[in-house]
């Protein structure tokens, strides 16, 4: 497509350090700073960089609006009642700024990326300060030195490729899992999908960073490291040494160290035998792979731009199980295409069963404003699409289930990640969630072994051995 990676300079990221250090400097006591994040777990990251940067400026945080003096929220644009849910809660805030005057509100994230809603935001939101996108969170101090010295609101949503920004400080949500990115953007174009248009074009940090990083979480006791894309197995063919994320994976499995990797997301057209190899062959990368099918029709498939047929997704899978008998997969699925008919939607319906995924996460297909899909003839009616949706709950219900059945009896080796009330939980290497009683002895953070004794649909009971 033409795109050529870019790194933004360092003089331009040293140029952000000294304004986080000008707006620290401009405190007379701790200001408090909410940050709210919705959608992916990329989102997750970028909202622990905000934090990270906040941080640095001399903010504290809270989880009450009222209380603050800053708040952001990070948006996506995936689906729709994403955006709703976003917008009610923003407009519930002019409850707080009249309460507190001299608060500032802050959108940022892939929905306020969009031309359309940048304009809603501008006419009908006018208490929200700052919208700037994902292209410019890397000047979020810049932002906010101006918010707290200027008069007037930015917006800050021009389209752009985008570039790696490295660098910045982060701040993580917890001391056991950690978001690593390992690349940004999306070069697909799935039909339905407004991802690409909002996050720019595929930009893979450079595998020595990569690899930094991860030594320096292993070193601060992290136990589980995510490695994050849009499309993982797209990593590297930008950089101008190309490394394959096959080879990305085993370079950080061979950090010293007692943790574990994990990745997402895998696109099935780029998935293949060097991915599921490097997953057999390394016992620090869990076996869960997470394979989006979307749709098990041929014609359905072609729409979406997915770039697979039913057969070559089945193949994949057979082959990832070959590399790997035990391996957990789950995927995502759109019901409700436009045009989907009956039979087609039959055909998504078989391709679960044939195949028996451990979870699967749902979805009624939502138009996003801009993508091709969104023009295409959609006759079915929402109660059609409803009927769709509720008997492949039904399906992969009782198939999640039998799965999970099948667990009771079984010793796993599980990380020990946090408490749910009165339990412990856990996850197998294949991400299965394991609650164990409060009296197991279990220590979050660690890993032990655990006997399943009981299921429901959606996750395991254990003991520990």
């Amino acid at each position: 497509m033409g795109y050529r990676r870019t790194e933004i300079p360092e003089a331009a990221l040293a140029e952000q350090r000294a304004y986080m250090e000008r707006v620290r400097e401009m405190n007379t006591g701790t200001p408090l700073a909410f940050v709210d994040t919705y959608g992916c777990q990329q989102n997750e990251a970028d909202s622990e960089k905000l934090r990270g940067m906040l941080a640095e400026m001399g903010y504290a945080f809270t989880r009450s609006e009222a209380e603050a003096d800053l708040i952001v929220i990070n948006t996506c644009a995936v689906r729709e009642h994403a955006e709703k849910r976003v917008l009610g809660n923003v407009g519930a805030l002019t409850h707080t700024r009249r309460a507190k005057p001299e608060q500032r509100i802050a959108l940022c994230g892939c929905m306020v990326q969009q031309p359309a809603m940048a304009e809603k935001l501008r006419q009908s939101f006018r208490h929200v300060d700052l919208v700037f996108g994902p292209h410019a969170l890397w000047r979020f101090p810049e932002f906010v030195f101006r918010l707290r010295t200027e008069r007037g609101r930015i917006f800050a949503v021009d389209p752009s490729d985008g570039a790696v920004a490295e660098g910045l400080p982060v701040a993580r949500d917890g001391e056991i899992k950690a978001w690593l990115s390992v690349m940004y953007g999306c070069n697909n174009f799935c039909s339905y999908c407004i991802v690409p248009y909002v996050r720019g074009r595929e930009r893979s940090r450079e595998p020595d960073r990569i690899e930094a990083e991860a030594r320096e979480l292993v070193a601060a006791g992290y136990k589980e490291i995510t490695l994050l894309g849009q499309n993982v197995n797209s990593y590297g063919k930008d950089l101008d040494a190309p490394l394959s994320f096959p080879q990305l994976l085993r370079r950080i499995a061979a950090i010293d160290g007692d943790f574990v990797i994990r990745f997402m997301t895998s696109h099935p057209k780029d998935a293949g035998e060097a991915l599921f190899a490097a997953m057999a062959d390394c016992p620090k990368v869990e076996r869960h792979i997470h394979l989006p099918f979307q749709a098990g029709n041929d014609r359905v498939l072609a729409a979406m731009n997915r770039g697979y047929t039913r057969a070559e997704y089945l193949a994949l899978v057979e082959l990832a199980r070959r590399y790997m008998p035990d391996v957990v997969l789950t995927s995502d699925v759109i019901v409700g295409f436009p045009g989907e008919t009956d039979a087609e939607f039959e055909d998504t319906l078989r391709l679960i069963e044939q195949v028996r995924f451990d979870a699967l996460f749902t979805f009624i297909y939502s138009p996003r404003t801009g993508t091709p899909a969104a023009s295409m003839p959609d006759p079915a009616t929402k109660e059609e699409k409803q009927r769709r949706f509720d008997r492949l709950l039904e399906i992969q219900n009782r198939i999640s289930r039998e799965k999970h059945t099948a667990y009771i009896g079984r010793t796993v080796r599980v990380l020990v990640d946090g408490r749910d009330g009165d339990a412990y939980t856990a996850r197998t290497s294949g991400g299965r969630l394991v609650r164990l009683p409060a009296d197991c002895g279990a220590a979050p953070g660690t890993f032990a072994n655990a006997v399943i004794t009981d299921c429901t649909t959606w996750s395991l009971t254990g003991r520990l051995q």
